[in-house]
């Protein structure tokens, strides 16, 4: 620990002095940057950037939202964005072997690598002195930006999720394309059996959709995509709180690999199930991301086990093309009534965020960038966009016209790389949905009427079949469930070698083979096959792993709410 620390410390001190190969390059005044306090405040600056996500609407800050940034702040970002699905893993590792870092990176789960290797600074005193509108947002939730009980230095500042947080809909669960609710007569759907249902009569109804043979039902299994559309549905539908690929007892603070729980065993049965009548795309584990997205934004695939980021873009070109009856609608689907979705349980303050590295020349400008971006001003601007083009006033109320309202449901991609909303979220910290700025607006554009407005009337018309106002009306409230005391456990850092890291690999690779092998064997070898892939985890030590992730939880918990867990 004293090891990366003082290197870290020595790299903050040098990069008051001297220019270092992968820093920032400050095209104007340098007077005062050699001294560490960020100079002219607003001369101009490029800072590298690397973020774990791809970004296709991208556009190099030439957008309104960007430019305007700009104007404001002096920084441009050189920028580069991970490409397909990779989550960043392979780019980051070899920054951490080589230690050639950008100036700023959004890490999502690799950032253990580079505070490992040294690369990313403690920005605990640069919040301190530099960052007021930091500090604010985050308020009581300082401690939560702590990496760890152990190492309680601050390497990124959460950006991914917003402070104090309101739910106003769902945009998770299991999906059903509205055209098929609507010639069913809007069915229940509250269980797999439900859904189920739902898909067969339709698709027996209609084997093709233009031309095209239906699908029923599609996976996304490509890289880390898995998680999100196959192995996390077998925890939800089963009660579980959707914590990576760890089920945690919240009142012994145990984790285990959730897929040894037995109700998640009969969830993968359901999927062995489906594909064995048919139901499921027989290419569900071996195409490619862009196929699978392809054969959404066709039209001809009725359901989707996911959420609504994973396969938006295909959404988008629904509704770009008119087909709003293609879209789909979102139902808290469980195993069985006796559990309970956690769709709406709040993890507090805690999630993904930015990081300033040592390769970065001038961090105090760096964090007063990441500040101003934090402030009321530029959260409005990230949020809304820039008024008279995006937004107007009408009577002290920040209101979007209808044109600019259907340009941005409807024409998404092209709204998002023109415009610029949307695309600097992760740059700077941020109030949540529902809460007020000091005008009483709110600061994003995700509250209840808004929400409704951006409707299609494909989707309001399912709406108020089942009674709601928004899909979120049909999930357990979030006062029914308790705010999880560990916050996001995907963004709790693990031992990045040893073997915590071999172990986990090998469950990874084991789970990416046994549960396909699973879901598509023959029914009377589907107990066979996942009673061995459970025995399978445990011979490669995944016993051992839990026993070292259940103390990790343990000591989070411990950070998080002061209590002296044991």
């Amino acid at each position: 620990m004293k090891s990366r620390l003082t290197k870290q410390l020595s790299a903050a001190l040098l990069a008051g002095t001297m220019i270092i190969a992968a820093g920032c390059s400050n095209n104007g005044s340098t007077k005062d940057s050699a001294n560490g306090n960020g100079g002219d405040d607003t001369a101009p600056v490029s800072f590298t950037f690397f973020g774990a996500d791809a970004n296709p609407s991208w556009n190099s800050m030439q957008d309104d939202v960007g430019k305007e940034i700009t104007a404001r702040t002096g920084v441009t970002l050189d920028a580069e964005f991970d490409v397909g699905s990779g989550g960043g893993q392979d780019k980051i590792s070899l920054m951490a072997a080589s230690g050639e870092y950008p100036d700023l990176i959004y890490a999502k789960g690799e950032l253990g690598k580079l505070v490992d290797a040294g690369a990313i600074l403690d920005l605990t005193e640069l919040i301190d002195k530099h960052a007021p509108n930091i500090k604010k947002v985050m308020s009581e939730n300082m401690n939560r930006m702590k990496y760890s009980l152990e190492d309680q230095a601050i390497y990124s500042i959460p950006t991914n999720i917003g402070v104090d947080e309101q739910v106003f809909d769902a945009t998770n669960g299991f999906e059903v394309q509205l055209r098929v609710l609507k010639e069913l007569g809007y069915p229940e759907i509250k269980t797999v059996q439900d859904f189920e249902n739902v898909l067969k009569e339709y698709v027996a109804k209609h084997p093709t959709t233009d031309g095209q043979p239906t699908i029923p039902l599609t996976l996304n299994a490509d890289g880390w995509k898995m998680m999100i559309t196959v192995t996390n549905q077998a925890s939800i539908t089963t009660g579980g709180m959707n914590d990576g690929e760890y089920h945690v007892d919240p009142e012994t603070y145990e984790a285990i690999l959730h897929y040894k729980r037995p109700e998640e065993k009969e969830y993968f049965r359901w999927l062995n199930h489906m594909n064995n009548i048919g139901l499921l795309d027989k290419d569900s584990f071996v195409q490619q991301e862009d196929q699978y997205k392809a054969k959404i934004s066709s039209g001809r695939v009725l359901g989707l086990t996911s959420v609504e980021w994973e396969y938006a873009d295909a959404e988008n070109a629904l509704k770009a093309a008119g087909k709003d009856e293609y879209t789909y609608s979102h139902f808290p689907v469980t195993m069985g009534e006796e559990f309970k979705e956690h769709a709406m349980q709040s993890i507090g303050v805690d999630g993904y965020g930015i990081s300033i590295t040592t390769a970065c020349e001038d961090p105090v400008r760096a964090i007063k960038f990441i500040d101003w971006l934090s402030s009321d001003e530029g959260q409005v601007l990230r949020n809304w966009g820039v008024e008279g083009k995006q937004y107007n006033v009408e009577n002290g109320t920040r209101v979007i016209p209808a044109d600019i309202l259907d340009r941005k449901v409807n024409d998404a991609a092209s709204f998002s790389k023109e415009t610029g909303i949307g695309l600097y979220s992760i740059f700077g910290v941020r109030y949540g949905d529902g809460v007020k700025d000091s005008t009483g607006n709110y600061y994003t554009t995700n509250f209840p009427e808004q929400i409704v407005a951006a409707y299609s009337d494909a989707e309001k018309e399912a709406l108020a079949a089942y009674e709601a106002t928004t899909w979120k009306d049909l999930f357990p409230s979030a006062d029914e469930l308790p705010v999880k005391e560990w916050g996001a456990l995907y963004n709790m850092p693990v031992p990045t070698d040893g073997q915590y890291q071999v172990i986990y690999q090998k469950t990874q690779d084991i789970v990416g083979k046994r549960i396909p092998e699973a879901v598509l064997a023959k029914p009377e070898d589907f107990d066979r096959i996942y009673d061995a892939f459970v025995e399978e985890l445990n011979k490669a030590g995944a016993e051992e792993m839990e026993k070292e992730y259940t103390e990790l939880v343990k000591a989070r918990t411990s950070l998080f709410t002061g209590k002296d867990i044991q």
